[in-house]
């Protein structure tokens, strides 16, 4: 569960005449992870890919164009069917025919479309401008230039010149100016005025008229762009389903012709080496035999446990034994790495032998086995957001089931409330059961896990919607006087603020603990000394300084933390007898004064050893400290969320305060309150109780208000815990970097082999 499944390394060898069996045979399967042969062997060369690879592949690449063209998508698949070769060859070409053909009278009406566009855009400043535009050029005495600009500036500029005489004529913004002059005289004259140069366009006259021409013509060619595309709509509709299913098979035909490359071949024989799943090598290899017989030896070379860095930590190296690669099982542990081959001679072997190591190990190099997460069920969902931060290697410990065990709660912690949780739920459940991507639906899955607890939480603080309808009318009528746990937002219900504080730096001790202790756990590979100074400091060094913390700190430590003589801290509501830590004060510290702590002691062994691991890590020590002090968020955000659903019904229902408890005016008006309490008790009436004009603009603060805090949960409480997650805890331990188990083989979707 905390580690991915065992892999085995196997490998298929046979005759050549059989090659092409065994491929089909493997592929189906769908079960070996394929390690590309390196070309390291003597008398071992890749293999050459089958006959008609080249083929496929242009098929391939042809059939992938056609659904780029025509848009095609997976809904427009149908039912499955089978394509045979003499249709794929007929009909991909029929198909193709027709959609290159609409395609490039399409490219051609919009290129003509752009063209217009760009014609209507350059005629439009002189449509504004409303001289003909005949009159703007042709003159053997007058420069004429046409732009934007301002005609004032223009004007000054003009006076400021050499030219004596001109007219400048300006509407909205176009100018056109008309100067006795030669045309780089007039140019030269307008470089200090704002003003930006248009090319007269062709043609005479109106240029009204010439601009209704031009929308014309673009209308008419948009509604030939419509016709072609509605053409090429029709062509995706008709065959849509050939297209994915002919993708399908050409897909599946190309991985099998280009299997070989990844073999290592000799003149009449092939080795393939791969990965698969421990329990299923014999499954593997009773179909292999099956379907191919005697012409193939099928051996299981390793059964290979990797640690962070990728070394073996141990495996079982597999003697052969014969046909099948059945045969004793000796333990050596102490065997060379299999990716330490560089320094393990190889020796060229007859055709259909295996090349051996000095070890006796065969291998194709420098291959670490592929990672498949081994979760349960409710836990997959959260391997997706593992993965966000890198998927695990084979052997480190996969944090799946520790996310799965902290994320929700540290979310519906913060959230708590029945009403919002339900609305997490319904949301992760309608993503979860309509998504067709996995990362979607594993959003959805972690949504409804969150949503699930928020509601948990709500119950136990008595909320709905940040209403106390729970703890009022729900817990008294099972015979408590209320809800057992309160979020402290109330002055009546201020300690558990201080609680909340107090548990949340508890559990970023105890989170962190874990990440800890599973870096640990994974440097004992390494030896015992590498974990205690590698991670153990860390640990001792964390527990050191917040008991001393919990101990008082020589007074520096807030009181809520120690000290109380009942309750777990002074002013917490549990009373669980516990008062803080015992200082264990060793001797007074000479020059300042300040007792010394046996906890500061084990800091202080914690440091050292630290520095034994890794000396440039000293400057990191405070980490233990600011990584736990990072978990009072928790209790913040549990904070301003109480304080914003609040709000909301604060400004909708009103509320009046009594002996420090707040309570809303659902059932009563403010006066009500004044009556009863005085009018100083009102915190604030309510629009609902301020006409109709109130409510309706109430309900709509209202509505908007709890969307809006809806929203921020997962912007805050989300990200919020997610970090935790991320920073603080898999920060500890996790480096991922793992291979992506992926067998050679195709699932189908659209096709049929029958």
């Amino acid at each position: 569960m905390l580690r991915p499944e065992k892999m085995c390394r196997v490998s298929v060898t046979g005759s050549k005449r059989v090659m092409e069996p065994v491929i089909e045979a493997v592929h189906d399967l769908e079960m070996l992870h394929v390690t590309e042969y390196d070309g390291s062997w003597d008398g071992f060369e890749p293999g050459d890919p089958a006959e008609g690879a080249d083929e496929a592949s242009d098929q391939l690449v042809t059939v992938r164009a056609l659904e780029s063209i025509l848009d095609v998508d997976d809904a427009d698949a149908g039912p499955t069917r089978l394509v045979t070769d003499e249709a794929l060859e007929e009909d991909l070409e029929a198909v193709r025919t027709k959609v290159t053909e609409l395609d490039d009278r399409r490219d051609d009406v919009r290129d003509d479309l752009r063209e217009v566009e760009d014609r209507i855009g350059t005629m439009e400043p002189f449509v504004r401008l409303g001289i003909d535009l005949d009159l703007l050029r042709g003159y053997d005495t007058l420069a004429v230039t046409v732009g934007e600009g301002d005609d004032d500036e223009i004007e000054d500029a003009l006076d400021d010149s050499d030219i004596d005489a001109y007219r400048v004529f300006d509407e909205d913004g176009v100018v056109a100016v008309f100067a006795r002059a030669e045309e780089g005289e007039l140019q030269d004259a307008l470089v200090g005025a704002t003003f930006s140069a248009l090319a007269v366009p062709e043609g005479d006259g109106d240029p009204t008229e010439y601009l209704e021409e031009l929308n014309h013509r673009k209308q008419q060619l948009e509604s030939k762009l419509d016709t072609v595309e509605n053409e090429l709509d029709e062509l995706r509709l008709d065959y849509a389903g050939f297209l994915l299913a002919a993708e399908e098979k050409l897909t599946i035909e190309v991985q099998k012709a280009e299997a070989p490359l990844t073999f290592a071949t000799t003149e009449n024989a092939f080795i393939a080496e791969g990965w698969i799943p421990d329990e299923q090598y014999e499954p593997f290899e009773q179909q292999v035999d099956s379907a191919v017989g005697e012409a193939t030896d099928v051996e299981k070379l390793e059964i290979a446990e990797y640690d962070s860095d990728g070394h073996v930590r141990s495996h079982e190296e597999i003697e052969s034994g014969g046909e099948g690669g059945s045969g004793g099982e000796s333990d050596t542990a102490d065997a060379p790495a299999a990716d330490d081959t560089d320094d393990q001679p190889e020796t060229a072997v007859a055709d259909g032998g295996h090349p051996t190591s000095a070890s006796g190990l065969v291998t194709m190099g420098d291959s670490n086995p592929p990672v498949i997460q081994d979760n349960p069920g409710p836990a997959r969902p959260f391997e997706a957001l593992v993965e966000v931060v890198n998927r695990p290697k084979y052997g480190e410990f996969d944090p799946t089931v520790a996310f799965f065990l902290t994320f929700p709660a540290f979310f519906g912690f913060m959230i708590g409330d029945l009403g919002y949780g339900l609305l997490y739920f319904l949301l992760g459940y309608g993503l979860y059961s309509r998504a067709s991507g996995d990362v979607l639906k594993s959003l959805g899955g972690v949504t409804m896990w969150a949503g699930g607890f928020t509601a948990l939480f709500g119950v136990l603080y008595g909320e709905v919607f940040g209403l106390h309808t729970i703890s009022d009318v729900v817990w008294p009528m099972l015979g408590f006087k209320g809800a057992p746990i309160h979020k402290g937002l109330q002055p009546h219900y201020g300690e558990y603020a201080i609680a909340w504080l107090t548990i949340s730096l508890l559990a970023g001790v105890v989170h962190l603990s874990v990440g800890w202790l599973f870096d640990f756990i994974e440097n004992l590979s390494h030896g015992l000394w590498d974990a205690i100074t590698e991670s153990g400091s860390w640990l001792l060094m964390m527990f050191g300084l917040w008991a001393w913390v919990f101990s008082g700190a020589n007074g520096a430590a807030p009181d809520f933390l120690y000290g109380a003589e009942e309750g777990i801290f002074a002013g917490h509501p549990f009373a669980l007898g516990f008062t803080g830590l015992p200082a264990f004060d060793l001797f007074t510290i000479p020059g300042l004064g300040a007792p010394f702590s046996a906890w500061l002691g084990v800091f202080l062994v914690g440091f050292v050893l630290l520095g034994f691991a890794d000396p440039i890590e000293l400057v990191e020590f405070l980490n233990v400290f600011v990584n736990v002090l990072s978990y009072t968020r928790l209790a913040a955000v549990l904070l301003a969320k109480a304080g914003m659903a609040f709000v909301v019904n604060l400004l909708f229902f009103g509320a009046y305060e009594h002996d420090g408890e707040w309570h809303f005016l659902i059932n009563h008006g403010p006066e009500y309150a004044i009556g009863n309490y005085g009018a100083e008790s009102v915190i604030f009436p309510g629009l609902m109780h301020a006409g109709i004009a109130g409510v309706v603009g109430g309900l709509l603060v209202l509505v908007l208000g709890h969307i809006l805090v809806l929203v921020l949960g997962v912007t805050s409480a989300g990200l919020q815990g997610v970090r935790l997650e991320y920073v603080e805890f898999f920060g500890k331990f996790f480096e991922g970097g793992g291979t992506k188990y992926t067998p050679f083989g195709y699932e189908r979707t659209y096709t049929t082999d029958d």
